[in-house]
């Protein structure tokens, strides 16, 4: 508890600074910022009523947001305190303004010096472990900590801001951190490991769902969604690519995979492909209850594959 009271105090004393207030700053100066700004909401395709953006122009918005941040440093790590703001690009709605990966290499600069990056992954570490680790070293404490801010219980959740919160954390760390966090578990009945496990994998905010769905419902939602549906896609043929779909409608064929506990091709692929998954909605909690017996079998089968780690043993 020692670590997590540590934690917690750092995210309140946090200093963030608001992109609402960076906005009308811009707008209302005469340092030539609002010219830029009108660009950027052209190019970017941003509703001022507050609606979610949709930037179809993804390499012109890419630019013209890297010349405001080069122009406007401030604007790098600025902070949405209020949930009316709009957001930029296809994180949405994640509560930085900007998160492109022109512009996170400032992020990924300042991983490169920490202590805890320079740790080889290890397998079967404590979710403890790891979570003290994280919050003692300061560049992952201050990723963490923004993370946390998003996802934090104290608050109404919501699943699509904690997911995108969940993605930018993960995708901005150096893989050997990742893997140290993705893969950690915990010993019963330690409910301080299982209480920082919680904290890391964005438990309940960004992977309960009221009611439940079916994991073959999650599949179908993945499949809709366009980030998804390719981190998906990269998921299945990194791991699974032995699981062919024709065997999806062979109940002999799904029954064989289930028994043998089917295995994961378990590489360093796989796993990259696995940590890409949080934050979508192929991390979100599923269940095979109350499903017709045709699509038991199959349920089954992508419960395994989406949250099962044995392949990974």
């Amino acid at each position: 508890f020692t670590v997590l009271f540590m934690y917690f105090t750092s995210v309140s004393t946090a200093q963030t600074t608001d992109c609402l207030h960076l906005r009308e700053q811009c707008i209302n100066g005469a340092n030539g910022c609002e010219s830029v700004w009108n660009v950027v909401e052209d190019v970017c395709n941003i509703s001022v009523l507050g609606n979610r953006c949709k930037a179809e122009d993804a390499i012109g918005c890419n630019r013209i947001i890297q010349v405001l941040a080069d122009e406007y440093p401030e604007f790098k790590n600025c902070v949405c305190t209020t949930d009316s703001f709009y957001m930029i690009y296809d994180l949405c709605p994640y509560p930085y303004l900007f998160v492109l990966d022109n512009i996170s290499m400032e992020t990924k600069l300042q991983w490169s010096l920490s202590a805890l990056s320079k740790q080889a992954y290890t397998a079967n570490r404590t979710c403890l472990d790891v979570n003290k680790e994280c919050v003692e070293d300061e560049v992952c404490n201050k990723q963490l900590s923004l993370y946390l801010k998003v996802c934090s219980v104290s608050k109404k959740c919501n699943m699509e801001e904690c997911q995108a919160a969940i993605r930018f954390f993960y995708q901005n760390m150096p893989f050997e951190v990742a893997q140290m966090m993705t893969f950690c578990d915990c010993i019963q009945p330690d409910e301080s490991c299982h209480r920082a496990k919680e904290l890391l994998h964005g438990k309940p905010c960004a992977v309960t769902a009221v009611p439940t769905p079916s994991c073959l419902n999650v599949i179908h939602m993945c499949e809709e969604n366009e980030l998804c549906r390719k981190k998906y896609t990269a998921f299945w043929s990194k791991c699974w690519r032995h699981v062919t779909k024709e065997c999806y409608d062979d109940e002999a064929c799904l029954e064989t995979l289930i028994k043998d506990d089917m295995p994961c091709s378990a590489n360093a692929d796989c796993k990259e492909a696995y940590v890409s998954n949080w934050g979508t909605m192929l991390r979100v909690e599923c269940t095979c209850q109350n499903l017709p017996p045709a699509e038991q079998s199959l349920c089954e089968l992508f419960h395994h594959m989406l949250h099962s780690k044995s392949c990974f043993s």
